[in-house]
């Protein structure tokens, strides 16, 4: 038995139902196994990447994710994509969920500067996503790094922002890595990327 029931049937008897961006999917099937840890927690190398996802009135984003992707230390990228060959050993890739306080963090190694579409080195970074609720795609972006002052300056993708806005896209140095606040809209809205 077949039974049929319109969307303006199903209003008339329930009622309308809030729109969902982002459902129950995105705990229940987006979680990582290695989670933040792109590298072994006793890596001496190994550096904190962490911050906090902020909404347009910088209030906290406490059910997003953050996803990073990222070059090993030399540049090299564990991907058959890398035009100078896939390197193994350093996968590169880390999620974390935020917490209360729209905290996140990833434990890693600071990325060397890899080659750009036009053979320019780009300076040393790390690709970030953003899934949380109110997106219906995510949002990309970058995480430059505040002791590349020479590297920033030549890298392409920065030259090509408006000055006043780079800044948002470098992290502060802490002690034991960087600091990297994502603010979806608003004043100091981080720049996003077409992708």
């Amino acid at each position: 038995m077949t039974i049929s029931v319109t969307a303006s049937d199903w209003d008339q008897q329930t009622g309308l139902t809030p729109a969902q961006t982002v459902g129950p999917y995105l705990g229940i099937g987006l979680p990582w196994p290695d989670g933040p840890f792109v590298v072994d927690e006793t890596d001496p190398a190994a550096i904190w990447l962490r911050g906090r996802l902020l909404d347009g009135a910088g209030d906290p984003v406490p059910d997003g994710l953050i996803e990073t992707w990222q070059a090993d230390p030399q540049g090299r990228f564990d991907h058959p994509d890398d035009p100078r060959g896939a390197v193994a050993g350093f996968r590169g890739f880390g999620r974390c969920p935020t917490d209360e306080t729209g905290g996140w963090a990833v434990r890693t190694r600071k990325p060397g500067p890899v080659p750009g579409p036009d053979g320019r080195p780009q300076a040393p970074h790390v690709a970030v996503s953003v899934f949380a609720r109110g997106l219906l795609h995510r949002v990309v972006t970058r995480i430059y790094f505040p002791d590349e002052v020479d590297a920033n300056a030549a890298d392409p993708v920065l030259a090509g922002l408006p000055q006043a806005r780079r800044g948002t896209l470098i992290a502060t140095a802490e002690p034991d890595g960087y600091r990297f606040d994502i603010r979806l809209q608003g004043e100091h809205e981080t720049i996003f990327f077409a992708v």
